[in-house]
């Protein structure tokens, strides 16, 4: 708003009293350059400084009726925040009782002067080349195309396998070489995305991790040119980030691909917001106001009526409920191509070899038939080579002397050390019987491989895991150890696929275990070529059912009414309040009183460190926003009244711990 007289700015500060706009006067020399979201430098008087801060609103007259300070500076002349990520941040953190300004810092990344030059002198075409949308297979005609075009919001079944991908070559609009395999998913979110920016319109692209980003580049790749495709995480280097993040700013359709943070990225004719896989906790936030990138696609799908699709090949339950309410249309691959899963219970071997590498005969004879045509993949449930160690005189868990944490070993010649800290245990000694000698318990990836190495002699063996990183296996017989979340694609897909530790995996103690074992094995599953057989070993009942017939969604379906009887999210919010004992307590009172919340839907207080306590309060979703208001109050009234307490001798005491607030928060459910 060119002429105007106040710029209304949203200040980086991390104090929670500071999280609103202030007016400033935009000085005579400062009014033919002042934009929309540039950033700017003002003078804070209750910090006593200078700060940084983004322009969110300009106008001619404002609240305030005293005198205006000015601002001190245009830092960049680039709106780099735009209209509608700056309401997107306000709505993400009103929901989550946050700070809009630690969204900006996720959608926003650090200027690079450098980079921001070379982006603005570059020349830019002045016309856009027309793509031609490529159909998506295996969903019935025109199904989600039309979905995509009228914005409506789907929850998409993936088909399972893999499939080869060419590379068009930018110009000659010939195939490059083959040879590049991914997830059949890959191939669905590619298409949709040329769906989207054949009709003028951006696609946002949300994946967990590198791994996905890689098939989903692929994919990409082969349907659309090279200056079309943005790649946008926190990966790259900030240079790279931030003429990525540029790009997006450009007036041109283009399809954005990135982990969590990829919602905020700029894109002001979205057509499409497509999450894979977000059921994967890679998906959370891990920063303050802890926002998943689900419910960010959801407030932008919202705001903007672009498309949303989330697709993976095992339904999480929030993702179901709200295919119940009719927010989200089910969709499911037709004619449904499944795989050929095996249940198993766990049955020793025939073989000696085989027994000790924790695989049935059935397993082992199928493994053994696939090894001859290609590679074989089998997933453990941790990395290392014993998840566990234990005294060998009374069989107590070997805990560090020093941390309590629990030892582990990675290598069988290794000196165990512990998970915590990392100290050595080479003086260890057990605390209940005094006992010096351990032993294994359980068997971590390099263990299997080992054992597998001589269950299997002269065949190779593969390992990958987080130490080990291994995106892409050739067609060749081997054996693949991987962790979950770490298996390769092997090219032409796994001859078989097995699944060991699933009792482990179901044993853990948390209100996901179910949903997370499915997803692991579902989508390890999914790498298997077609007809190649997936043995689950060791697991019965409704998960090996929903699994051999490839109906997660049922599964889904079921949790979600357990947990709706036992008001467990996501069939209600829950809201974690952490600190002081009293700061907590009148937090929650004042959610109580701002909403109608039984008191038996308040959990706690439970002592959390020295001197903080934790209370969970449960509440339905029409509740949120008078029970996010009502938190957000105090966070900011417990911050502007933090004191230490008056010393009666010696030092000075630490101050109390600060008031947290972390809406739809599962970890105070897993033991």
């Amino acid at each position: 708003m060119v002429g105007a007289s106040i710029a209304r700015v949203l200040v980086d500060s991390p104090l929670p009293q500071l999280d609103r706009l202030f007016d400033y006067r935009i000085p005579d020399d400062l009014r033919a350059d002042i934009q929309l979201g540039v950033r700017v430098r003002v003078p804070l008087r209750s910090a006593g400084r200078v700060a940084d801060g983004f322009v969110v609103e300009l106008v001619d007259s404002g609240e305030y009726s005293g005198v205006l300070s000015d601002l001190e500076a245009i830092v960049s002349p680039i709106s780099v925040l735009t209209p509608e990520i700056a309401i997107l941040s306000r709505k993400a953190a009103d929901r989550a009782a946050g700070s809009a300004i630690d969204i900006v810092r996720l959608a926003v990344p650090s200027r690079q002067v450098r980079v921001e030059k070379a982006w603005l002198a570059a020349e830019r075409p002045s016309a856009v080349v027309e793509i031609t949308a490529t159909p998506i297979d295996g969903y019935g005609a025109g199904r989600i195309e039309s979905a995509i075009a009228a914005g409506g919001r789907l929850a998409v079944d993936a088909l399972p396998g893999v499939v080869e991908v060419g590379v068009v070559e930018v110009g000659k609009g010939s195939a490059g070489e083959a040879g590049v395999w991914v997830g059949r998913w890959a191939v669905t979110l590619a298409a949709a995305a040329t769906q989207a920016i054949s009709l003028g319109k951006s696609a946002i692209l949300a994946v967990p991790d590198y791994r996905d980003q890689e098939q989903l580049a692929a994919a990409l790749a082969a349907v659309l040119p090279a200056e079309r495709i943005v790649r946008l995480d926190a990966r790259q280097s900030n240079p790279d980030r931030y003429r990525s993040f540029l790009r997006c700013l450009e007036n041109q359709p283009l399809a954005i691909i990135g982990n969590r943070s990829v919602v905020y990225a700029p894109a002001e004719n979205l057509g499409l917001v497509a999450l894979w896989d977000d059921g994967d906790p890679l998906h959370t936030e891990p920063l303050a106001p802890y926002v998943h990138s689900r419910d960010a696609a959801l407030l932008r799908q919202e705001q903007q009526h672009c498309a949303l699709m989330f697709v993976g090949n095992s339904r999480s339950t929030e993702v179901e409920r709200l295919v119940e309410l009719g927010w989200l249309e089910s969709v499911t691959p037709t004619p449904a191509v499944l795989p050929k899963v095996i249940p198993t219970v766990q049955q020793a071997s025939s073989d000696r070899l085989a027994a000790q590498a924790r695989i049935p005969s059935s397993a082992w004879r199928e493994a053994r038939a696939a090894l001859e045509s290609g590679p074989v993949l089998v997933q453990v449930a941790r990395p290392g080579y014993a998840p566990r160690l234990a005294c060998v005189d009374c069989g107590q868990s070997a805990r560090c002397l020093r941390c309590e944490g629990p030892l582990q070993q990675k290598s069988a010649r290794s000196v165990p050390a512990c998970a915590w800290c990392g100290a050595l245990a080479v003086d260890w000694h057990c605390d209940n019987c005094q006992g010096t000698k351990l032993r294994f318990v359980g068997a971590g990836a390099t263990r299997t491989a080992e054992d597998l190495g001589r269950a299997f002699p002269g065949v190779r063996i593969i390992l990958a895991d987080g130490d080990r990183p291994i995106l892409s296996v050739g067609p060749e017989p081997a054996l693949v150890i991987a962790t979950r979340g770490a298996e390769p694609i092997a090219a032409g897909g796994y001859r078989a696929v097995l699944l060991l530790d699933g009792e482990r995996m179901v044993a853990r103690e948390s209100l996901r275990v179910g949903e997370d074992c499915l997803r692991w094995w579902s989508n390890a599953v999914a790498l298997a070529a077609r007809g190649a057989p997936s043995i689950l070993v060791g697991v019965g009942g409704a998960l090996a059912s929903a699994l051999a017939t490839w109906r997660q969604a049922d599964y889904a379906r079921a949790e979600l009414a357990d947990r709706r009887r036992l008001r467990f999210p996501p069939a209600v919010r829950v809201a974690t309040v952490t600190g002081a004992l009293d700061a907590v307590a009148g937090a929650i009172d004042a959610a109580v009183e701002a909403a109608p919340i039984a008191r038996d839907d308040v959990l706690g207080p439970v002592d959390t460190e020295p001197g903080a306590v934790r209370t969970i309060v449960r509440f339905d979703y029409g509740m949120g926003a008078a029970v996010a208001s009502a938190l957000r109050a105090e966070v900011i009234r417990a911050a502007t009244t933090r004191r230490r307490a008056a010393p009666t001798k010696g030092p000075r005491p630490p101050l109390p711990p600060n008031l947290r607030v972390r809406f739809d928060d599962v970890e105070p459910f897993v033991e």
